[in-house]
């Protein structure tokens, strides 16, 4: 049967760098092709972890050779990321399409995502981007009123928020490219964290979690299933013990029992959990599903993968 399906992209996706990106990018064009294939409507999100700290850290140490190069505001550095990433996917997408005479267009969409100026994360910024640096460093920025704070030891960095997605600012694009049989790829990293102010979205301190996004956007576009994609089969209770349990299915009951037993890792598996349960909520008959890129299309079959659902 025909799904409406949102994946969301992570890390082990796309490389660390440049190359491992390129390289990368063909073993996740294939995955998704699988899937458009199979029949199905998809969205592609991914996450920009290693590349927008790249692009700050480049502008960082173009600002130390010259002060005429300002910091980058990190809204205008996830939209950077979206547009080198969305390339590279985009091409290598296209191109495992045409390998299997599959004329369906593919296009990035530069994505703004809404958050709340007031949600609390904006009070306690606790997301590091960008390089190390000294304590005289970060004392300056911190005169400038740019967040900073000591990294395990490693030296100082710059924190920013990581607020809670309220809206996508691009859904109606999305919905039209959707409507026309093309593949979108959007909400890149999160998407570019806004809020209107004086009749005017404006880019905002934060880095918005990609899993979360895509939940939002999934909601919004009325998908069928969120796909959040990681580094392993599936989710375990447990995890690295003896008695580590791998779990085909959780129910939004089970899944908010583990959460509060701890049994998922702070910023790894647990805000994938999270984002499953947000997207599984909003409409009887939504599901999750948690597995590896190469297993997404035997997950879509049953035959993999840990499916979340009401």
């Amino acid at each position: 049967m025909k799904k409406r399906i949102v994946i969301a992209l992570g890390g082990n996706a796309l490389g660390d760098n440049l190359k491992e990106q390129m390289v990368a990018a063909q073993g996740t064009a294939k995955a998704i092709v699988d899937l458009v294939e199979a029949g199905h409507e998809i969205v592609v999100v991914h996450g920009n972890g290693p590349q927008v700290g790249m692009i700050n850290t480049a502008f960082e140490t173009a600002s130390k050779a010259d002060t005429h190069f300002p910091l980058l505001p990190m809204s205008v550095c996830v939209a950077l990321s979206q547009g080198y990433i969305g390339y590279d996917l985009q091409n290598v997408i296209r191109k495992e399409l045409d390998a299997r005479n599959m004329k369906v267009p593919v296009a990035t969409i530069i994505t703004q995502v809404e958050v709340d100026p007031k949600d609390p994360a904006f009070n306690a910024p606790t997301k590091p981007i960008g390089g190390f640096m000294t304590k005289a460093e970060a004392d300056a920025l911190a005169s400038q009123e740019v967040p900073v704070m000591e990294d395990a030891g490693r030296g100082w960095r710059r924190v920013v928020a990581s607020p809670k997605p309220v809206g996508i600012v691009e859904a109606e694009t999305i919905k039209a490219l959707l409507k026309a049989g093309q593949i979108p790829i959007t909400a890149g990293g999160g998407g570019i964290p806004v809020a209107m102010k004086d009749g005017q979205y404006r880019g905002m301190s934060a880095v918005i979690d990609k899993d979360f996004s895509a939940a939002k956007l999934a909601e919004i576009i009325e998908a069928d299933v969120l796909i959040i994609l990681t580094a392993v089969e599936k989710v375990a209770i447990n995890f690295g013990k003896p008695n580590q349990e791998w779990l085909s299915s959780l129910s939004i009951p089970e899944a908010e029992k583990y959460i509060g037993e701890n049994q998922f890792a702070k910023g790894s598996m647990l805000p994938k959990v999270q984002a499953a349960i947000s997207f599984v909520k909003t409409k009887p008959g939504r599901t999750a599903l948690i597995t590896l890129l190469q297993k997404a299309k035997e997950g879509i079959e049953g035959k993999t993968g840990t499916v979340i659902k009401q």
